[in-house]
């Protein structure tokens, strides 16, 4: 038949014409469609690729403290930086798009997460820290994209807080302060660490909890 369509009366209706994603807003404000390039999303994607580059960075030092050591640790600031800047961008610009909302929780975990498993890797943290958090976020993750396709369930004050404190947590461990300071940074450091990783489990507990409870309202 022509590129029309036919409903349940027979009737030739036209066909759904595809928008290409890409196509949209880049950086100006509007209430037009926002591209899914926007500068937003850019900046996303540019702190995905900077995680590789980090953590070679940080395991090339081998916990030698050297240069290395610094720059890696800049470079992860920087990455956690970008993440209040993407958001305020698209926040002002109206540049908010689904393959945003996507990335942005994608970047944040593969750079804290490989923060993490390099910490282990080198013998400077945990490993057991480093599962639990893990294990929270990447299951909490799945369970997002399996079981709520049909709702959305909103990120809370603690939700973000955590993800606050465990970038704090982690760029603590990252600059070797102690070095200059003394040993005492070691009490300060670990405490944030361990705040952050209650708040992982605290806050992964209280989504599936609000899951339930929002499942139960709509059954």
């Amino acid at each position: 038949m022509s590129p029309e369509l036919a409903d349940s009366a027979g009737t030739a209706q036209p066909k759904p014409v595809r928008v290409n994603p890409m196509k949209g807003r880049v950086a100006s404000h509007g209430d037009t469609p926002a591209s899914s390039g926007n500068i937003a999303n850019i900046i996303t994607v540019v702190r995905i690729l900077l995680a590789p580059v980090f953590i070679w960075l940080l395991l090339s030092d081998a916990g030698a403290l050297g240069a290395l050591r610094y720059l890696a640790a800049a470079l992860f600031i920087l990455a956690i930086v970008t993440d209040s800047v993407d958001g305020l961008l698209a926040r002002r610009q109206n540049l908010v798009t689904n393959l945003g909302i996507i990335l942005d929780p994608i970047a944040d975990k593969v750079l804290i997460g490989g923060a993490l498993i390099a910490l282990s890797i080198l013998g400077e943290l945990w490993w057991w820290v480093t599962i639990v958090i893990l294990v929270r976020e990447f299951g909490i993750t799945i369970f997002r994209f399996i079981a709520l396709r049909d709702r959305v369930i909103p990120a809370s004050t603690g939700g973000k807080f955590k993800t606050v404190m465990q970038s704090v947590a982690v760029s603590l461990l990252l600059v070797p302060t102690w070095l200059l300071l003394g040993g005492w940074v070691h009490v300060v450091n670990w405490s944030v660490m361990g705040i952050a990783v209650a708040l992982t489990v605290y806050t992964g507990i209280e989504y599936l909890v609000n899951a339930w409870r929002l499942g139960r309202k709509l059954a």
